[in-house]
């Protein structure tokens, strides 16, 4: 059974393990500090959830993902140094210790704002008419999110290219440079991201926060140092101490299907 919320143009569909975000706020799904806030929200809500395991945000219609910051608002007064809300705008610029995994399906436009919320998921489904661009080299300003995370995600050249002339992307170009999981036709991104989330929830519930983790603090070290590292965070022992890891072994060996326990 799924249970619907909708508030500040933000609307979520929970459907047992799964949440699915929508950002909703016609044309073109443009957020604006409510929207960054309600976003904020739900995330953090996501993550504090045990009942929940995997999200999937995506925009309504089949244009646009989100152009980013609502200019609109912008005009009417809203400012940049707003308190967007404790992971940033959208939700996803730094959340704290979100350590579930979040999918994005991307489709259609996802500039500015937008694309920076692509960048802060795990697994990320492109429709085929997806385009991505950070515009704000245009009218001066610096896409700090985006200028952090791209040069993580793909080479750099290439994203200091992208960067600094504030050029569109495809969807064909973004899987070249590792940018996109899949690339799917168009109306099809969700769908996708759906049967990634049916996998995902059917996974042993304690790896996915111990491999974030992991990936986290691990991200910028030597590898030396990152094996270290393992052994310090407390989701990694929580695996290694679980009973889950036993009947993984044990479902193997009887060569049945594991029931996980999340312990």
């Amino acid at each position: 059974m799924s249970n619907i919320s909708e508030r500040d143009g933000v609307r979520t569909v929970t459907d047992g393990a799964v949440i699915e975000v929508w950002i909703d706020r016609p044309k073109a799904n443009a957020i604006d500090l409510a929207a960054s806030r309600r976003l904020n929200d739900v995330f953090g809500a996501f993550r504090d959830d045990p009942k929940l395991r995997i999200a999937i945000v995506t925009g309504a219609g089949d244009r646009f993902f989100s152009p980013g910051w609502d200019l609109k608002a912008a005009a009417a007064g809203e400012r940049s140094d707003e308190d967007w809300g404790s992971g940033g705008f959208g939700g996803l610029n730094y959340p704290r210790n979100l350590d579930k995994p979040v999918i994005a399906a991307v489709n259609g436009i996802a500039c500015g704002g937008g694309f920076e919320i692509v960048l802060g998921c795990d697994i990320i489904v492109m429709e085929e008419h997806a385009r991505f661009a950070l515009p704000e080299i245009n009218v001066g300003v610096l896409a700090d999110a985006g200028t952090i995370k791209l040069r993580r995600r793909i080479p750099y050249h290439v994203a200091v290219e992208f960067l600094m002339t504030g050029r569109w992307m495809d969807a064909t170009e973004a899987k070249h440079w590792g940018l996109a999981n899949h690339v799917v036709p168009r109306g099809e991104g969700v769908a996708k991201a759906r049967e990634i989330a049916r996998q995902l929830a059917d996974g042993p519930p304690l790896l996915f926060p111990a491999i974030k983790q992991l990936l986290r603090h691990t991200e910028m070290v030597a590898e030396h140092q990152a094996f270290e590292l393992h052994d310090s965070l407390e989701a990694v022992q929580r695996v290694i101490r679980s009973e889950d890891l036993k009947e993984g072994a044990s479902a193997f060996a009887e060569k049945r299907k594991p029931a996980w326990k999340g312990r």
